[in-house]
């Protein structure tokens, strides 16, 4: 999370129109409702029915939502004793019906092609399709995506309760309308520390593991997303500015 917020923050603070602020949940609502935009960058961080509904009154009211990776996740980890299974329970129905897409599972993180679906659109135009080492989601999804990016895989998901791929296609990058406002969600970009996981038990991974966030194409996909969330769909005509 730190390596992603660092990252989070320079692509923001290219723009001189973005003043920052970092949570590491949604509680503080004030800041919601005050708020132009909010990126999101989280695992299972659970808003409540309120925090949601922050969140989406910001969007009604005109302002942007970008959910990345696995801030549509709520994972609860296997039961004692039990298969190391993960289930994903529907835990913040709000939230979820925000986003558009709800965690289910994903397959063991590999080279995968992700393909572009809507080649006219800014946020993906003359990027083509990619090969990049990732998580691929597999998500409950909502009926209103306008789908940019997606990668094809039905296989199977090992380690979760939903242990399969229930569609060809997995989105990956995708819109959807909230009121006068709208929604941008991307599932790419895992990345792990050595320590992350000491709360599983694993005091140090002995790496780190970056692998998503060295694509060329990833960056770039992300650099316009956070351009978006900082001057909305106008974002292409304003300049990014020097920084000192």
């Amino acid at each position: 999370m730190d390596f992603a917020r660092e990252e989070l923050l320079a692509l923001a603070g290219a723009h001189d129109a973005a003043v920052c602020t970092v949570h590491a949940d949604f509680s503080d609502v004030d800041a919601i409702a005050e708020a132009g935009a909010v990126v999101a960058y989280t695992c299972d961080v659970r808003p409540s029915a309120g925090e949601s509904e922050a969140l989406r009154h910001m969007v009604a009211n005109g302002g942007r939502l970008l959910g990345l990776h696995a801030t549509n996740s709520a994972i609860d980890p296997p039961t004692p004793g039990g298969p190391r299974v993960f289930r994903t329970p529907d835990a913040m129905p709000e939230f979820t019906a925000l986003l558009g897409n709800r965690f289910l599972a994903h397959p063991k993180i590999a080279p995968y092609l992700i393909e572009v679906v809507r080649p006219e659109h800014p946020l993906v135009a003359g990027v083509g399709d990619f090969t990049i080492t990732d998580e691929i989601y597999v998500s409950e999804l909502a009926g209103d995506l306008d789908v940019l990016l997606d990668v094809a895989y039905d296989g199977a998901c090992p380690g979760f309760e939903t242990d399969q791929a229930i569609s060809p296609r997995q989105p990956v990058l995708f819109t959807r309308p909230e009121g006068a406002g709208s929604v941008t969600y991307l599932t790419l970009g895992h990345c792990r520390g050595r320590f992350d996981l000491a709360d599983l038990g694993i005091e140090d991974l002995g790496v780190l593991d970056r692998v998503a966030w060295e694509s060329a194409q990833y960056r770039e996909v992300l650099r316009r997303c956070m351009a978006w969330a900082v001057h909305g769909d106008g974002w292409q005509d304003c300049p990014v500015e020097e920084t000192s």
